[in-house]
């Protein structure tokens, strides 16, 4: 068969299956019957819903999951069985802020690892029909496309939890701040927590309406900064959640404590500033040295050396 059958043939093939995704997910997307009755069902309790009463999410790793449900869910816990590591992933998840369970994660990671089997297959057809390479040698390029898109999620989650810190480090000083003036003004801990919550917007501010939400059920405002501070893998974060919980049973002034965290804080950064700062004066060398500089000897000795050739008999 020539080349142009073989297009068409994966064009048509391609296409039929764009289409079939593009169906079932018109289908996804429609309202279902729980989704409308459950708002009015007040009364109903979470834990005893099934899966027929979640919310569906839109996500196009939902939607895979939806048309691929049981081959992905076997290929996830194949992976899981195969990498290990289930604590850390899920205190990774936590930390990073994703509404995400174990396993919609391994999903994640088998459709990344199947994005990267497909580009990978891609290369080697492409190779195959200019008469480059062999099948064993695509089948082990495709198999590393897998495992390298399984890898890069994992790394994606943790540059997610990098990022999440960093917000929570630059919101800091400012919710220490104001959770200091609000207890000064004469509010109770719970009273200005609700208030820097309702007023505030950022990563450390849903972390702290969790905290808000433990207390309001009925959980002690300690045990509640103590979850806090295990959960989060910021030691300044953990320092703040146990210094209001000592505060707040031994007697302490809480904005004093406050207060003296927020400048903690910003102290901590400068230094940081001034580090990187320090970093980036040796790393501008580099250019200089290798750019520059033989840019400015070569202007201003070539004229010289070409004059010495035009003068010499």
């Amino acid at each position: 068969m020539s080349t142009m059958v073989w297009g068409g043939l994966l064009g048509g093939l391609a296409g039929v299956g764009v289409v079939m995704v593009a169906m079932r997910i018109a289908v996804l997307r429609r309202p279902q019957l729980a989704q409308r009755v459950l708002p009015y069902l007040r009364d109903l309790p979470v834990r005893d819903q099934g899966p027929a009463l979640r919310t569906a999410s839109s996500s196009p790793t939902s939607a895979a999951a939806g048309i691929f449900g049981p081959l992905l869910r076997s290929a996830a816990d194949l992976v899981e069985r195969v990498l290990g590591g289930s604590t850390s992933v899920r205190r990774r998840l936590d930390r990073a802020g994703l509404d995400r369970s174990l396993q919609d994660f391994r999903i994640e990671q088998v459709v990344w690892g199947l994005v990267g089997f497909a580009a990978a297959a891609a290369v080697s057809l492409v190779r195959a029909l200019g008469g480059v390479g062999s099948v064993g040698s695509a089948v082990v390029f495709s198999l590393l496309g897998f495992v390298c898109g399984v890898f890069l999620r994992d790394n994606r989650l943790s540059a997610q939890v990098k990022d999440r810190e960093r917000q929570v480090l630059t919101e800091f000083p400012t919710i220490a701040e104001l959770l200091a003036l609000s207890v000064a003004a004469g509010e109770s801990p719970v009273s200005a927590l609700d208030r820097v919550v309702r007023r505030s917007h950022g990563a450390l501010s849903e972390d702290l309406a969790h905290v808000l939400a433990r207390i309001r059920t009925g959980e002690p405002v300690g045990h509640a900064f103590e979850s806090l501070a295990q959960s989060t893998g910021l030691p300044i974060v953990a320092r703040f959640a146990t210094g209001i919980t000592v505060a707040m049973e031994r007697g302490t002034p809480l904005a004093d404590v406050l207060h003296a965290q927020a400048a903690d804080v910003r102290e901590a950064g400068r230094r940081l500033l001034i580090e990187t700062a320090a970093r980036k004066e040796i790393a501008m060398m580099a250019p200089v040295v290798f750019f520059v500089l033989p840019t400015t000897i070569l202007f201003a000795f070539y004229p010289g050396v070409l004059g010495l050739r035009l003068t010499t008999p």
